[in-house]
């Protein structure tokens, strides 16, 4: 919905445009079209790359349509109950202490449950307030209450901001 070509959306169309464009040249042997289809295709994927890219600084996360939320407080909780029950497993580890240590395992293991629902959580009212942004947009559009429309732009942005915060760490997680 933001104006700054990070739209996921757009990032397909180009993409689709691209494909088509570079059958064309395929069939008519022009190389022009095939440069040209190589490079829509190119601008599709950094644009598509754009759309998923979120800054983050401790909770807060910022994206380049300039929308920002906060994460869920179960992340950052369950975050620092990983930390912690790590430190009381290796000091477990350590002094052979295996109560210390048992305690840190399930400390550590809450807390992948609570950042995951804290994720979760995120994910699920930023795919909802994108949505409602979206809608409510195209109708302040109709409408023409452009005061409405960029409220109503703002709250997609910021929403896909959260909705791309937990994918990103779901996805470092699914990694590790």
């Amino acid at each position: 919905m933001s104006d700054n070509n990070s739209s996921t959306a757009k990032s397909y169309l180009d993409s689709a445009i691209a494909q088509g464009q570079s059958a064309l040249g395929s069939l008519t042997g022009s190389t022009g079209d095939k440069t040209e289809a190589a490079a829509r295709k190119d601008q599709a994927a950094t644009e598509k790359e754009a759309s998923h890219t979120v800054g983050k600084l401790g909770p807060l996360n910022v994206s380049p349509s300039g929308g920002m939320s906060t994460d869920d407080p179960n992340r950052t909780e369950g975050s620092w109950n990983q930390t912690v029950g790590s430190a009381k497993e290796t000091l477990g580890n350590l002094t052979g202490s295996t109560a210390l240590k048992k305690e840190g395992s399930e400390q550590n293991a809450a807390g992948k449950g609570q950042e995951a629902q804290g994720q979760l959580s995120d994910f699920g009212s930023g795919v909802q307030e994108r949505v409602k942004g979206a809608a409510g947009g195209m109708l302040a559009g109709v409408t023409g209450d452009r005061e409405k429309e960029e409220e109503m732009r703002m709250r997609h942005d910021d929403a896909k901001t959260k909705q791309r915060s937990a994918e990103a760490d779901m996805a470092k997680q699914a990694e590790a």
